[in-house]
């Protein structure tokens, strides 16, 4: 099979789809790699590292979309790139469709296949795909909120670890899950006042089980939520349905109950964000104010550490890159339940049950679209609200 890979053009992104490493896995079983110039740059990979391990380099993403049968990446294909995909091609990157109208419907038009890592799932119910960059944003998140909780960054000049005779800063983790499991692990490793809350009573025993003495559990509801927010500094929003839009968690009004200068930091902005008030924000210019309150919404946050996270990404992504290489994407899906569950649009279609219910398209199941792959023509679907 034919392997694109272009340099990503979403703003600071340095990740970058498959690493030199992972090129030589898949050159050594025979497959053909095209890596756009430049594109590993990000993680010290240079043009040369590419070719050594048996790639092509090009000079335009317009060369490696129309070489490639499949397109392996790192964030959802940007306006320009979603021009180039084909009918006939693989798209294997993270899609975050839900809150994405624009996106979704330039997918639906490509008549692409387009796979998500985000909803990849795996025999424990997890997102294998998604965890390694959930353990980076969940540990970013905190050094991320601790910076933009200085005086000078618009915060309201807590140190999270406090000093003796001075208490620490209070740190609310809404959602147990990984991100914020590891966001709570780096706050208190920082010495913080942490709390976290969730609603699955087995995660909360874990939680308790695993921090002991050193965070709070607490089962989550508005009334707790607003209680935490008149006291907290910093708020991580981690909160995943996955393939669905985030749930609200808290509303602007709630704003009114925080102390001024503190800071919202939503993870879960991929996902449309837990925060009303939460919009997507950049690495360039990452926070904004509404009501006094600091607001962080990098919808990109481990592209900011894009070395550890490209290879911790290539560890989990490259069997399933290899799996499609290998059988195509037909028989590959077919085989694996758990990669089929990653499949978001087909054929003009919506086969992601959470993504049609969000966006009004009507849903194709994943295994008809297997099926009916390559045996006949279907009807292009289309919105079935505005």
């Amino acid at each position: 099979m034919r392997i694109g890979v272009p340099k990503e053009i979403k703003d600071h992104e340095y990740r970058v789809g498959l690493t030199p490493e992972s090129v030589a896995e898949l050159a050594a079983a025979g497959h053909t790699v095209v890596v756009e110039t430049h594109a590993g740059a990000g993680i010290g990979a240079a043009d040369g590292d590419y070719v050594s391990a048996g790639a092509t380099v090009a000079d335009t993403a317009d060369e490696i979309f129309s070489a490639a049968d499949m397109i392996v990446k790192v964030k959802e294909p940007q306006s320009a790139e979603r021009q180039m995909l084909r009918p006939d091609q693989v798209l294997f990157t993270y899609l975050h469709l839900a809150p994405d109208p624009d996106q979704t419907k330039d997918l639906v038009k490509s008549g692409a296949t387009c796979i998500a890592y985000e909803t990849v799932t795996d025999g424990q119910g997890g997102l294998p795909l998604l965890k390694p960059m959930s353990q980076v944003a969940g540990r970013m998140s905190i050094q991320a909120g601790a910076t933009a909780l200085e005086k000078a960054q618009g915060g309201r000049g807590v140190l999270l670890g406090g000093v003796p005779g001075v208490r620490p800063g209070r740190v609310v983790v809404i959602g147990g899950g990984t991100v914020g499991f590891n966001a709570a692990q780096m706050a208190v490793g920082m010495h913080a006042d942490v709390t976290i809350l969730d609603r699955n009573p087995a995660v909360l025993e874990r939680l308790e089980n695993h921090f002991e003495a050193n965070a709070r559990t607490i089962y989550s509801g508005k009334a707790v939520v607003e209680e935490l927010l008149a006291t907290a500094d910093l708020v991580i929003g981690a909160v995943l349905v996955p393939g669905a839009a985030a749930p609200k968690v808290v509303t602007r009004q709630m704003l009114k109950l925080m102390p001024q200068g503190s800071v919202l930091l939503d993870v879960a902005i991929d996902q449309g964000g837990c925060f009303e008030t939460s919009r997507p924000t950049t690495h360039t210019d990452p926070t904004y104010v509404v009501d006094g309150i600091v607001h962080y919404c990098v919808a990109n946050m481990p592209g900011a550490v894009a070395r550890t996270s490209t290879y911790a990404l290539n560890n989990v992504t490259l069997p399933h890159v290899m799996a499609i290489a290998e059988k195509g994407w037909q028989l590959a899906l077919a085989e694996n339940p758990h990669l089929l569950d990653g499949l978001n649009v087909w054929n003009g279609h919506v086969t992601c049950k959470p993504v049609a219910e969000a966006l009004g398209y009507e849903h194709l199941h994943a295994e008809v679209a297997v099926r009916e792959a390559g045996t006949q023509e279907v009807v292009k679907a289309t919105p079935t609200a505005a």
